[in-house]
């Protein structure tokens, strides 16, 4: 039959009703903002104790969970959970409205913020609203310059992980391809690249029918049709149909020039390769 709720496991604010009367306690922090548990190195407090264990990975630098499938390693479960979807394509989050589809439960709630046009987090500094506090936290490095991830191998620096966590793939690449001997740091780069040789282009337009080795070829080709532009500047809010495109585009604001002549020492914002080595064209 029914078993009876407990009173004591219902939540008397929001009604919501926990399994056991330790959930019901978490769960209260969330209305009464209480965040009993505080990291000795940074001050920064949390919630639940689980939280404030998963965070003094990012002093430690500890990685204790690893990808069977490429090895790579990360500091909390759940992003190495996000990160297996790479491999296997799964994207379990749907959006209710545009039915748009996202490997991680953060990703997929961020991006309805986009059809309500609710931006919660402000830059203190310039009053810039953001809808996601990663974005935010990306924009206060044009302030301060800030470059907090560095590369161990290479030295490089970055202002944000993601470009941070891209970059250590270059020094690592563990998957070669037999035809050609290429290699990537991410097999399903691997899986893309072999379509080069067998012709195969899985992806296809429903618009035009144009086929495409990659789903985020495909993606890139429909705004040709749709004229949208979905990658947006948070420091002068010009939008952009490629994100390689924005890249440039930042560097005029933060002046980086990461690309060098081989010859005269001149940098650039952007690179062009010829015979594998980097050449200015005199201008």
């Amino acid at each position: 039959m029914f078993q009876k709720v407990s009173k004591h496991c219902k939540c008397g604010i929001c009604g919501k009703v926990l399994p056991t009367k330790c959930h019901l306690a978490i769960h209260r922090r969330t209305h009464t903002g209480e965040k009993p548990y505080n990291c000795e190195v940074c001050k920064k407090a949390f919630s639940q104790k689980g939280n404030l264990i998963e965070h003094k990975r990012t002093h430690t630098g500890e990685k204790p969970f690893h990808c069977e499938i490429c090895g790579k390693s990360f500091s909390y479960k759940g992003y190495m959970n996000t990160h297996k979807r790479t491999h296997t394509g799964e994207k379990p989050y749907h959006c209710e409205i545009c039915g748009k589809t996202f490997s991680g439960c953060s990703s997929a709630k961020s991006h309805q913020l986009v059809h309500t046009g609710e931006k919660r987090y402000d830059c203190e500094i310039c009053g810039k609203t953001f809808s996601q506090v990663g974005n935010l936290t990306r924009h206060k490095h044009t302030h301060t310059g800030e470059e907090p991830y560095r590369c161990d191998d290479c030295g490089k620096a970055f202002s944000n992980v993601s470009n941070f966590e891209r970059h250590r793939g270059v020094h690592s690449k563990p998957f070669h391809c037999e035809i050609c001997g290429k290699v990537f740091s991410v097999k399903e780069s691997l899986t893309v690249h072999k379509r080069i040789h067998t012709g195969e282009k899985p992806y296809h337009c429903e618009v035009c029918g144009k086929g495409f080795t990659s789903s985020g070829t495909l993606i890139r080709h429909k705004h040709s049709h749709t004229g949208e532009k979905q990658h947006h500047c948070e420091i002068c809010g010009r939008a952009f149909p490629e994100k390689y495109v924005l890249t440039l585009h930042k560097r005029i604001h933060t002046g980086e020039k990461p690309y060098r002549c081989e010859i005269c020492g001149k940098g650039f914002a952007g690179h062009i390769f010829i015979g594998k080595k980097i050449f200015c064209r005199g201008y």
